[in-house]
């Protein structure tokens, strides 16, 4: 036992000794980029993706231990251009992160983050102050998207406008989405109880719409359908204050109704997010 020791001892130590300087640079390079690319994904709603593609991986493995032969036959042909398939997948989030590089801004890719946790008197005063200002600017007719993020991470979402990290408040909104306001035509981005950014920029929903519903509603069921997002939309048109949330728009909430969704969708847990929201009931 003594000389098996002395031998992995002496192994190591030769190994220490015969590492050259580029292998060091060599070593700090790997992590360097694979820290970045941790926190590039991080941040973004790619994240989720990657941990299914961790799950197909280990499913893989798991069926070509046990030499299943049909399914190792399709895994095999599924994960033979896999990497050209993420290549695909992530092509925008790939194209931003490099850009990032181009432009020398490292500070766009800085995109590992955790969340400071809930406090619920908080997030009733943010629920509040969100409807009130909705509210406010349907009777005004002025059109605002505002975006709460929920577990799906929007860091692209946010990258998209103009960041703030302002805390929430019923004049801010409404001065952020004054017609004349030069950030009023994007989504607010709300995360952890602040204005994370203006002037966002969303996908359009793909799906058949009334005729009667804009470019907004649109936006808030495309932001829906792509995360665990609730998303609040005022139409410029009529007033009229909707919530869209899992790909589903409800319309016409009044004050009560529209801060009963959202102190719902916040004052919950960490570990329960995300949640369905349920839309209040109208009385007949």
């Amino acid at each position: 036992m003594a000389d098996f020791f002395k031998e992995f001892f002496d192994g190591i130590l030769k190994l220490i000794l015969s590492v050259q300087w580029y292998d060091i640079a060599d070593i700090i390079l790997v992590a360097f980029l694979l820290f970045y690319c941790i926190k590039f994904f991080r941040q973004t709603r790619a994240f989720n993706l990657i941990k299914g593609v961790i799950f197909v991986g280990v499913v893989y493995l798991i069926v070509s231990t046990l030499n299943m032969s049909v399914s190792t036959f399709l895994f095999n042909n599924i994960f033979s251009d896999i990497v050209l398939v993420i290549i695909l997948v992530f092509q925008p989030e790939i194209r931003s992160t490099i850009e990032a590089f181009g432009r020398g801004d490292l500070r766009k890719i800085n995109l590992f983050f955790t969340k400071s946790g809930y406090n619920d008197d908080e997030n009733i005063k943010s629920a509040s102050a969100i409807a009130k200002a909705a509210v406010n600017m349907g009777e005004k007719k002025i059109g605002a998207l505002i975006v709460i993020e929920g577990k799906t991470p929007l860091g692209e979402i946010i990258s998209s406008g103009s960041k703030m990290g302002a805390s929430i408040s019923v004049p801010l909104l409404e001065n952020i989405f004054f017609p004349k306001a030069p950030l009023h035509d994007g989504a607010v981005v709300i995360r952890e109880n602040k204005i994370a950014a203006a002037g966002c920029i969303l996908p359009l929903s793909q799906s058949e719409m009334s005729f009667e519903l804009g470019t907004r509603h649109r936006a808030a069921l495309g932001m829906s359908e792509m995360s665990d997002a609730l998303v609040v939309v005022v139409s410029e048109e009529t007033g009229t204050v909707s919530i869209a949330q899992n790909g589903v728009l409800q319309r016409e909430l009044k004050f009560g109704e529209l801060t009963e969704a959202l102190t719902e969708y916040l004052v919950i847990d960490e570990e329960e997010k995300p949640k369905v929201l349920r839309f209040p009931r109208r009385k007949k």
